[in-house]
């Protein structure tokens, strides 16, 4: 008896267990679904301060939507923007036509908007909007186009050569030979006028005794003595020369040559004793006054240089002169290993301090007359076939802008085409929204193409296919 009523006493002690922990269960649900409500707005509170406030955002819009009986296609009353298609943000790949819970999460779908309906959603596709918090975490810069005159300056080294615009030549105008010559050695200095070598020709010794026996013989034979003197101009006998035949009444068989300009003797073939024959080069006379520079372009760089650039020079063989001078010529030839271009570059040579194959490091200095638009080249998005810069507009809008660029110099950059002055450009984390927008107007072109399907029935989407 005892153990039976022990066994009784068990069995009514676990079953009033069990009925205390439905009644618990039981509580507990029905707290959980009093609490409920408050979740989302809970929810909505934290993501107002976080990334997810757009979620939050979309839920109160797609309640809203609900209530007002909007579906794709329509407009938004609250700000004016075309609905597009409803999407839950946790698994953007699937699209709803009218506003509703998400069959994949415990959350209301999201609208998505098109642009607003002002006509101009063609021409806004690919703009990109970026909140100021966004911008500032980006570090976004803008510069302004401004209308200026482009100042390329190019740097560039070179070697000193002759002048050969100041070049001259000492010759021989008769047969004869060289008795004595005064410039003995190249790279001589001589000066114009200066003797340099003595001739003695004897062709002109026989003219020379004809003309004085026809003048003494026959002296009103004005015809005769013309003939004379005209073979000796044919023999090589200048009228100086004549002249003092005439006035001394003697001949004269040598001939000083002298120096045609001052400079140094570049080239020279004539030595004492030798003979000579009419138009012989016996030395070549270079001027000092002025001298040139070979200066090696890049490629890239040749449309900076035009001739009559102004050009300063410096030498470390004469350190602390500054020569000046232009450019006279860009010459049609390209170096096949460095891929530079030669520029020659006439230099003033006070003093004949630069000489043949000195090395100089120039400045090349032009200024463009026409004014330009103008742009910081580091705002210039090359993408192999076009530029692009990114358009700041306003309420924190941008856009990509196809530009044609022209010269570029001192980090600025010339926009012939595709900009207006005033306007105002990004310059630093363009890439990002460049990358930004060319999603989302890939985006807008498939929405504007998948629109159509969207209002049709299965029916008619069926008999498109």
């Amino acid at each position: 008896m005892k153990t039976a009523v022990k066994s009784l006493t068990a069995v009514a002690v676990l079953a009033a267990l069990a009925v205390g922990g439905y009644a618990v269960y039981q509580l507990g649900m029905h707290q959980a679904s009093t609490a409920a409500p408050s979740a989302p707005a809970t929810a909505a509170a934290m993501a107002d301060d976080d990334a997810g406030s757009s979620i939050a955002t979309g839920e109160a819009a797609t309640r809203r939507h609900i209530e007002q009986g909007l579906k794709a296609g329509q407009i938004d009353p609250a700000n004016g923007k075309p609905i597009l298609y409803y999407q839950d943000p946790m698994v953007p790949g699937k699209r709803f036509d009218a506003p509703a819970k998400s069959p994949f999460m415990d959350m209301m779908l999201v609208p998505v908007y098109g642009e607003k309906s002002s006509g101009a959603n063609a021409d806004d596709q690919g703009t990109v909007s970026v909140s100021p918090r966004i911008q500032q975490n980006l570090g976004v810069r803008t510069a302004e186009v401004v209308e200026g005159r482009l100042q390329p300056r190019v740097s560039a080294v070179g070697s000193i050569a002759w002048n050969e615009r100041d070049q001259s030549v000492v010759q021989a105008r008769a047969a004869g030979y060289i008795e004595r010559l005064y410039v003995r050695a190249t790279l001589d200095a001589v000066k114009q006028g200066q003797p340099f070598a003595e001739l003695y020709v004897p062709d002109w010794v026989a003219a020379q005794e004809e003309y004085l026996s026809v003048k003494r013989i026959a002296a009103a034979d004005t015809a005769l003595i013309d003939a004379t003197r005209q073979r000796m101009r044919l023999l090589g006998m200048s009228e100086a020369q004549i002249a003092r035949v005439d006035s001394g009444n003697a001949v004269q068989p040598r001939i000083t040559l002298t120096a045609p300009s001052s400079g140094v003797v570049a080239e020279l073939t004539a030595r004492e004793g030798m003979s000579v024959t009419p138009g012989m080069t016996l030395a070549r006379v270079n001027g000092l006054a002025t001298v040139w520079a070979l200066a090696e372009l890049p490629e890239s760089q040749a449309a900076l240089v035009r001739p009559g650039t102004p050009v300063e020079a410096r030498s470390p063989g004469v350190p602390g002169t500054v020569f000046r001078g232009t450019v006279q010529a860009l010459l049609p030839e390209v170096n096949a290993t460095t891929r530079t271009l030669k520029a020659r570059v006439q230099l003033a040579n006070p003093g004949g301090q630069l000489v043949p194959g000195l090395f100089v490091t120039m400045q090349l200095m032009d200024e463009r007359a026409a004014t330009a638009l103008l742009i910081p080249t580091e705002a210039v998005i090359q993408t192999g076939r076009r530029a692009v810069v990114m358009l700041a507009e306003a309420d924190g809008r941008f856009k990509p802008v196809d530009v044609e660029t022209g010269l570029e110099s001192g980090g600025q950059t010339e926009v012939r085409r595709g900009l207006q002055a005033g306007q105002r450009v990004v310059v630093s984390s363009q890439f990002l929204i460049d990358s930004e927008a060319s999603l989302k107007g890939v985006e807008a072109r498939l929405n504007s193409e998948s629109a159509p399907m969207m209002g049709m029935s299965p029916s008619a989407s069926g008999a498109q296919r």
